[in-house]
């Protein structure tokens, strides 16, 4: 296990700087995922750590030595591709055990390490198999076989479940998470969907136009957002943020009359101030509303779409605004599309943002 960190790294392409000064410290068996919407930089700098991107200023270091200028194969990282990049030619031991013969390792010594990255995988049955004849779930675990065979001493996965499927999604999640578990081993993780983050990470690190907008674990990233960008980003449905103005001291949403009962300092349970700026927007997780009379809540809309999915039931009401309100409402709840209902907010449960998106 090694522990990885990043200290000022930039990399710029030509006038067009993509990273823009991250500090960053992994610490030993920590699993940690870099995510944030498409252009962010997280793959360039999972690849500027893996030293296949040299960065523009700053400092790569594993386990307290520089390795800024050191070539992939000297850092003793393995990395895990979107695409599996197996060997057609090759059966599933040889792909997995191909870096070992590359490196002069003896045959049996490759054998044995390969029987037992096969069994971590549950590969031991597919072994005599070319890639062709494997599912994609499969070619993944082979990939992923491939880079604990070298007895990294960390782990860099760059986006590896987005050419599968749901159902294969969720299972590869799950393979990957026990297999932190089994090995400790350190791993950072880039993807662009935030479930994929909120249930692999111990440590979620958002990032948007080069720089980390905000770091931590996901519950504290879904609880305690600092942005308006963190707070739509994390989370499934996103959080409500309906645009509205501070006036003597209440909120004032657009279309909507002012509440007499919903302040402007309140959020989270304790007294905001807006040292940067006026209350500029309001935020509210869709399981922090509720449903009610139209004459009841803080605001009111007709109900435009409702989703049915089982053990769960979203409400999509039109209040006025340029996105709908997402509600989310027991399953076994009748929302009517087109009646008018009410909006009760779960006054501990709000956030308000000024007009920079910055968190008051």
């Amino acid at each position: 296990m090694a522990s990885i960190q990043l200290s000022a790294v930039e990399k710029w392409f030509g006038d067009l700087q993509v990273i823009k000064g991250i500090d960053l410290a992994v610490e030993e068996g920590e699993f940690v995922v870099f995510v944030g919407p498409s252009g962010c930089g997280k793959s360039t700098l999972l690849r500027i750590i893996a030293g296949l991107e040299d960065a523009s200023e700053g400092a790569v270091i594993i386990d307290d030595n520089d390795v800024t200028g050191n070539l992939p194969s000297e850092r003793g990282l393995a990395m895990v591709f979107q695409s599996y990049a197996l060997y057609p030619h090759m059966d599933v031991g040889e792909n997995i055990g191909f870096a070992l013969k590359t490196a002069g390792m003896p045959t049996a010594d490759i054998k044995d390490r390969v029987d037992k990255v096969a069994a971590i995988l549950k590969l031991e049955s597919l072994l005599d198999r070319l890639p062709k004849q494997l599912s994609g779930g499969q070619r993944q675990r082979v990939a992923i076989g491939r880079a604990i065979v070298r007895e990294p001493v960390g782990f860099l996965f760059d986006e590896p479940l987005s050419n599968l499927d749901a159902a294969l999604r969720v299972n590869m999640r799950l393979e990957i998470s026990r297999l932190h578990a089994q090995l400790g081993i350190t791993t950072i993780y880039v993807t662009h969907d935030q479930i994929e983050a909120m249930t692999l990470a111990d440590r979620i690190v958002v990032l948007n136009e080069g720089r980390i907008m905000q770091a931590g674990s996901p519950r504290e990233l879904y609880n305690n957002p600092n942005s308006r960008f963190v707070a739509e980003f994390i989370g499934s449905p996103k959080m409500n943020v309906l645009p509205c103005t501070e006036k003597a001291g209440q909120i004032v949403f657009a279309g909507q009359a002012a509440s007499s009962d919903l302040k402007a300092g309140t959020s989270s349970a304790e007294s905001l101030s807006s040292p940067s700026g006026a209350v500029a927007s309001l935020g509210i997780r869709p399981e922090n509303i509720a449903l009610c009379d139209a004459d009841a809540g803080q605001i009111n809309g007709s109900v435009a779409v409702c989703e049915y999915l089982g053990s769960e039931q979203f409400a999509y009401i039109d209040c006025g605004f340029d996105e709908m309100v997402t509600v989310r409402v027991a399953p076994d709840e009748a929302v009517p599309v087109g009646s008018v209902v009410g909006l009760s907010f779960a006054r501990e449960k709000l956030y308000t943002f000024d007009g920079d998106g910055a968190r008051l």
